[in-house]
């Protein structure tokens, strides 16, 4: 017998969401600071982890959840009447040099609660171990989205720090692999190719860190999920952080790469950088918690089988 009341949640919960794919597609960009990209994988998250579920929800915390869900979609269609202009002027007041982020970092903010208070009437208090990729993913973008913001740039001296050792492991392999000519000097890259020479300014963003801090996030409330011993998840999580390390030096070595055989025109060059990171990033993330989970299945099943 199906949980109509749960399906009827999911769609009310994915409501907004889906709402701003479909009714303002051109906001949906890919690159992690200039769009709703992240939306649509939240959205996955969300499915992901609820359908299915045994959990049994009641009528009166659907009917509760639905305002809430036509206030957001109210949010999102009053930033096309004059809203966006206001948060755009809001920036001036705190000193916020990248805009995109300001802006962009409230569509999640504003997101990120509503999934939240929806998971909360929901679920209660159990939401964080029942549904928690979802909401922790809209939140750390809304952080790293922030952190943008405020910190422009290298600014943010911490996050800042682990770029000069990205650069000087990419030119190292760019040398080895005879790709072109490359020297680095703190994080800026000069790279002369096929097509003439480019100098790149690498800042934080675009080495990955942030979704070195977001993939921390969402793995960690996932482990909350896995009913398996802690040295296993300590073991998945270090994996985790080394994979996306690597991710991040393969997504410096494209940029490179791009520039050194494709093209040094640098609105080309800066389309292809939009995109980079997430198309890389993000299948990594599901690929990582997928094979986790086979892996703890298959374990699962065959303690199941060695015990009977």
């Amino acid at each position: 017998m199906r949980n109509w009341n749960l399906i009827f949640g999911i769609v009310i919960i994915s409501s907004p969401i889906l709402f701003a794919m479909i009714v303002f597609p051109d906001s949906i960009a890919w690159s992690w600071n200039e769009g709703r990209g992240g939306y649509f994988f939240a959205l996955i998250f969300i499915v992901a982890e609820l359908i299915g579920l045994k959990i049994v929800i009641s009528k009166k915390k659907l009917l509760a959840v639905i305002p809430m869900s036509v206030i957001t979609i109210i949010y999102l269609i009053s930033l096309e009447y004059g809203l966006r202009e206001y948060i755009i002027k809001s920036a001036e007041l705190f000193d916020v040099q990248l805009i995109y982020s300001w802006t962009w970092m409230w569509d999640f903010v504003v997101m990120a609660i509503f999934v939240i208070a929806a998971l909360s009437i929901f679920f209660g208090k159990r939401w964080i171990r029942i549904a928690p990729a979802g909401p922790i993913f809209l939140t750390g973008t809304a952080i790293i989205l922030s952190l943008d913001a405020f910190f422009p740039y290298d600014t943010l001296g911490p996050l800042q720090y682990v770029v000069p050792y990205f650069v000087q492991a990419n030119v190292w392999l760019v040398t080895v692999l005879d790709l072109g000519t490359a020297v680095a000097r703190d994080n800026v890259m000069f790279l002369r190719g096929d097509h003439g020479s480019m100098a790149l300014q690498v800042f934080w963003p675009s080495a990955g860190v942030h979704s070195i801090i977001i993939f921390s996030l969402v793995i960690g409330a996932f482990m909350l999920k896995l009913n398996i011993p802690r040295t296993r998840k300590t073991i998945y999580f270090i994996l985790g952080i080394i994979g996306t390390i690597i991710i991040n030096l393969i997504r410096i070595f494209s940029l490179s790469w791009y520039a050194l055989k494709v093209t040094t025109d640098p609105v080309a060059w800066e389309e292809y950088h939009k995109i980079a990171g997430e198309i890389m990033f993000l299948p990594w993330l599901f690929a990582f918690i997928l094979v986790v989970v086979l892996i703890e299945s298959r374990r699962l099943k065959n303690q199941k089988n060695n015990s009977s």
